[in-house]
């Protein structure tokens, strides 16, 4: 499932259950591509409602994040559960996304940046 919203300039995508490709991967692309069209630029992808997520989800968040970078924007990953944190250590996902432990973290960390 995938819920989206805004908290003041960041796009906040909310993601839950199992990303692990199609469906979720065409909604999620949708999100993205709507939000960027309207010119927002700074994104937080909450995952920590996701129980798992495989490479094809791992490639959705890259496919997300490259169109972002290209336009100069910034997107961070909050909730990340061991698991999938260590998913992210182990594809060195983890030099390309921040991962930050909470959603209202990660929301600060935009304000202070």
């Amino acid at each position: 499932m995938v819920k989206s919203y805004k908290v003041g300039s960041v796009v906040v995508i909310e993601l839950e259950g199992n990303i692990i490709g199609s469906p979720e991967s065409v909604e999620i692309n949708k999100t993205f591509a709507q939000y960027i069209e309207e010119g927002n630029l700074q994104f937080v992808v909450d995952i920590s409602k996701v129980n798992i997520i495989n490479s094809s989800g791992l490639g959705i968040l890259i496919s997300g994040w490259t169109t972002i970078k290209k336009k100069n924007g910034t997107l961070k990953v909050a909730g990340a559960n061991k698991q999938i944190q260590q998913l992210f250590k182990v594809t060195k996902f983890d030099i390309i996304f921040e991962l930050i432990d909470t959603l209202e973290n990660a929301l600060k960390n935009f304000s202070e940046s």
